[in-house]
């Protein structure tokens, strides 16, 4: 039987993930993949859960790198740099956001989450408001990259038969509100950040 490490396994996952969604992926493929029995990935992981809690730590861990600068006057900056790291973590593989919700920071993850909360000290935050002001940030990048990824699906799957409704209508078209245009993700998404550190500025 092939031996395979821990991180083999989580690396051979969001491979997989990439391909198939997260729902697609099971321990039968990903045993597959690796060329081993589905038993042999319990020696690693005691369960699904625990290979999704892997899977999203390590695209934390590879994405996700941004440290802390020095001068604590340009805290506004990182605060808002930070989101976006995160959310480029998200974004680097299908259903990242899908994957990493509701997860549980690991110790690897709390060692790099504390330099963070501590610069946030630092400028002036209460530890308390610092945790918070980091939680509000990535709930909110979360969300955010979850509807981009949700349309991103969406927009990829083969539109339903359409059927004729009077004079060159369609049903679809007689049930659709008023048009609006599609929002630039991007866009959207730094304005809601700019919201979160113009509030935090004005505390």
């Amino acid at each position: 039987m092939a031996k395979i490490r821990r991180d083999e396994v989580a690396s051979a996952a969001l491979e997989l993930l990439d391909v198939v969604g997260l729902d697609g992926l099971s321990t039968r493929r990903l045993a597959e993949k690796l060329g081993v029995e589905s038993a042999t990935l319990y020696w690693h992981f005691r369960d699904k859960s625990a290979l999704l809690g892997e899977m999203a730590s390590l695209v934390l861990a590879r994405h996700h790198t941004i440290g802390v600068p020095e001068d604590i006057a340009d805290w506004p900056v990182w605060f808002a740099d930070n989101a976006r790291s995160f959310r480029r973590a998200l974004l680097a593989h299908r259903d990242g956001a899908l994957l990493h919700a509701g997860t549980t920071p690991n110790q690897a993850e709390f060692a790099r989450i504390l330099p963070k909360v501590a610069y946030l000290v630092s400028a002036g935050f209460s530890e308390s408001d610092a945790q918070m002001a980091l939680l509000a940030a990535g709930q909110f990048t979360v969300g955010c990259v979850l509807e981009e990824q949700a349309r991103d699906v969406r927009s990829a799957s083969p539109e339903p038969q359409r059927k004729e409704v009077g004079k060159g209508k369609t049903a679809q078209a007689a049930d659709a509100g008023p048009a609006i245009d599609p929002i630039d993700p991007d866009v959207a998404f730094e304005f809601g950040l700019g919201l979160l550190v113009s509030g935090l500025c004005s505390r």
